[in-house]
């Protein structure tokens, strides 16, 4: 992704708003999801209005899930969490979910 597009992008995202708080380590609160996109003990992919969102720990379970109020609550052991491009994850996602499934 060039500059512009990446300019063009965050201007589009200047009126979203996205809360992430983590309390220590093991109950995380977010805002502005989507969508889950899939989740297990290990690991939980949101798809939020800045984008996807990776959540890797151990024991994750989802707590709260209302995609009427865009409110998630995770708990378990958060170990990393990280944002990734949508349109990227995208064109990956199938051909690393057939890499992990075979």
């Amino acid at each position: 992704m060039t500059i512009d597009e990446r300019k063009n992008n965050n201007s589009q995202n200047i009126n979203t708003v996205q809360n992430i708080i983590l309390e220590n380590r093991e109950k995380l609160s977010i805002s502005g999801v989507l969508d889950v996109l899939s989740f297990d003990d290990q690991i939980v992919i949101l798809e939020t209005e800045l984008g996807l969102l990776t959540v890797k720990g151990e024991n994750l379970r989802i707590n709260k899930l209302s995609l009427d109020t865009s409110d998630v609550i995770i708990d378990g052991e958060i170990i990393n969490l990280g944002y990734s491009e949508k349109d990227i994850e995208r064109k990956n996602q199938g051909g690393f979910l057939n890499k992990l499934f075979r």
